[in-house]
């Protein structure tokens, strides 16, 4: 009988320490609400595809700079497979189980290889990280982890051409 009681004792321990990581967990999406706002919506046109279509893992997006500082709202927290796909108007990350993430040309600030974002540490230059700014201003990180790092320069030299177009920049 003393087992039995240890037993339910440490399960009930153990359930409510999920509760209240649950409870921490939508608090900290309540007071990022404000700074994120309504995402951007994919757009009817998407204009011509840039970059071929790269599978990997959509490791959630935080608030820049800080690499760990993950955001909670919706469903940009969580870690997905995912697809992610340059157009002349933006770029598309499709993520399995939710929803897409849009984030316009205009919105870019910068795309770049990092060792690790969103508490998931990598080889060197083993994370594509999309900085961009939410229509409330706030700027954002993305990171995704491509099955085919091979791709990531490719991504990185597009971003620099955006953006000097975008800015008017001449190097």
């Amino acid at each position: 009988m003393e087992r039995t009681l240890w037993v339910v004792g440490c399960l009930a321990l153990f359930l409510g320490c999920l509760w209240l990581m649950y409870r921490a967990w939508q608090k900290k999406a309540a007071r990022q609400q404000a700074q994120i706002g309504d995402l951007p919506t994919v757009p009817a046109e998407l204009g011509a595809q840039l970059l071929e279509p790269t599978s990997g893992l959509y490791l959630g997006s935080t608030f820049a700079p800080s690499w760990q500082n993950r955001i909670a709202v919706g469903d940009l927290g969580f870690r997905a497979t995912a697809e992610l796909t340059r157009f002349e108007r933006g770029i598309l990350l499709e993520r399995d189980g939710a929803t897409p993430i849009w984030i316009p040309q205009e919105s870019l600030t910068a795309v770049r290889t990092e060792r690790g974002h969103a508490g998931k540490v990598m080889t060197n230059n083993g994370v594509l990280v999309i900085r961009w700014k939410l229509p409330t201003g706030t700027e954002i990180d993305t990171g995704f982890r491509g099955d085919d790092k091979t791709v990531y320069p490719a991504w990185t030299a597009g971003s620099a051409d955006a953006t000097r177009a975008t800015t008017g920049d001449d190097e």
